[in-house]
């Protein structure tokens, strides 16, 4: 089926905060940091709230309704993804549920075990595993080229020679190079040494929810909050991994996929709420591309619709950012390599020019985003951080364009 072009007016009605008299007119530019919440999403947390709020499962309406509500999400968010319904977990971030692995983890390798980690994560999928160092774990790490921030396999492969190595953690895409790392290449290198791999999605399911069962990654994660959702971390946990590893929860919840890894009850009215992300994904489909009964076909043409727009609109900021002499552009200039997470290094301050840009109605942010690690291996210093500049799907060409005016004058 030919992609269509995604109908942007019609991707906006979706989204509540374009009407929102403080945000109307502005370009924003900050999505990496937290999308907004698609109307869906919205609707079903606000119902939750007002009818649902009890103990679900109980056998009483509300609660009975409750938990149909949880469950529905967990069930079609799996389906868009190719995993079990099972497979999917929630938390309260993708960083406690990371911690959450990594206890796990400690008490589930043997002695000797390796893990490997990269410098070029966002530190949510970086620091819960270099602690496991204190306990005695061999930590290794996989650096990336230091004037690109570009992870090479064939790094990898020298870490993974010895045969001791039991997990490798590193991102879809990090939050400050933006680069897309060949992941089921590398899901494949990491099972053919004997070991698992966790996969810090969070980055990159804003642009479109992977199918993980083809990517083959054990533990994929990302946040809802950055998917147009709530304020939840989902974790995917495929099942060979997830009953070998020892549960974390209430002993008696162990015997449960999806609550192994959950040590306290889950917000309920955000899982529900979570899957108003389902209906978006399926809504634009249906806008789109006409009906189609299989979740996972969905799901892989809403990701790729999600994808053309965005490349489209991101060479142009890169072709500008990419010809300035007075910055660095940290990661590929190619749009298809990357992610529409665009980091550039200033020599000066960022906030300041963040601040400038806010003042024209193009919002932005300044920092380190919790990326010291990449941006040291890059050599940018993060105590002064980057100027990033985030867009997803709903974001216009106009507004692209506005920003790279708003830069001209501001730089």
């Amino acid at each position: 089926m030919p992609l269509p072009a995604l109908d942007l007016r019609y991707v906006r009605r979706q989204f509540p905060a374009f009407e929102a008299p403080e945000l109307r007119d502005q370009a924003f530019f900050e999505n990496a940091g937290g999308s907004y919440a698609c109307a869906p999403v919205i609707t079903r947390l606000t119902r939750f709230y007002h009818s649902r709020k009890v103990q679900p499962y109980g056998p009483y309406e509300a609660s009975r309704l409750g938990g149909e509500e949880m469950d529905e999400a967990r069930t079609r968010l799996a389906a868009l993804m190719g995993v079990a319904r099972d497979e999917v977990s929630f938390g309260p971030s993708t960083s406690a549920n990371t911690y959450v692995l990594a206890q796990a983890f400690l008490r589930g390798l043997e002695p000797g075990a390796a893990i490997v980690v990269t410098n070029q994560d966002h530190e949510a999928n970086s620091g819960p595993w270099r602690r496991l160092e204190q306990d005695g774990v061999d930590l290794r790490e996989w650096r990336v080229d230091p004037a690109t921030g570009h992870l090479d396999p064939a790094r990898l492969a020298d870490l993974l020679a010895d045969g001791r190595v039991r997990l490798v953690c590193f991102p879809h895409c990090s939050n400050v190079v933006g680069d897309i790392n060949p992941v089921a290449e590398i899901v494949e290198m990491v099972h053919a040494a004997g070991a698992f791999a966790c996969v810090d999605g969070v980055s990159y399911a804003p642009h479109g929810l992977p199918d993980v069962g083809a990517l083959g990654a054990d533990i994929y994660l990302f946040s809802a909050y950055k998917v147009y959702g709530p304020h939840q971390g989902i974790m995917v946990i495929r099942r060979e991994l997830g009953e070998k590893l020892p549960a974390q929860g209430h002993w008696f919840n162990a015997g449960t996929l999806y609550k192994r890894f959950t040590p306290a009850g889950p917000d309920h009215a955000q899982v529900a709420a979570s899957a108003g992300i389902a209906d978006y994904i399926d809504a634009l489909h249906d806008h789109h591309f006409g009906a189609e009964a299989d979740a996972r076909k969905r799901g892989a043409r809403v990701h790729d619709l999600m994808r053309a727009h965005e490349v489209a609109l991101l060479q142009p900021l890169l072709d500008h950012l990419g010809a300035r002499n007075d910055l660095r552009l940290l990661g590929p200039r190619e749009a298809a390599k990357r992610a529409p997470t665009v980091a550039v290094a200033l020599n000066r301050p960022p906030e300041a020019v963040a601040a400038a840009l806010a003042a024209r109605g193009i919002n932005c942010g300044a920092g380190d985003f919790y990326a010291g690690r990449p941006l040291e291996a890059m050599g940018v210093d993060p105590a002064e951080g980057v100027l990033r500049l985030s867009f997803v799907h709903y974001t216009s060409a106009d507004d692209v364009a506005r920003l790279i005016e708003g830069l001209a004058e501001v730089l």
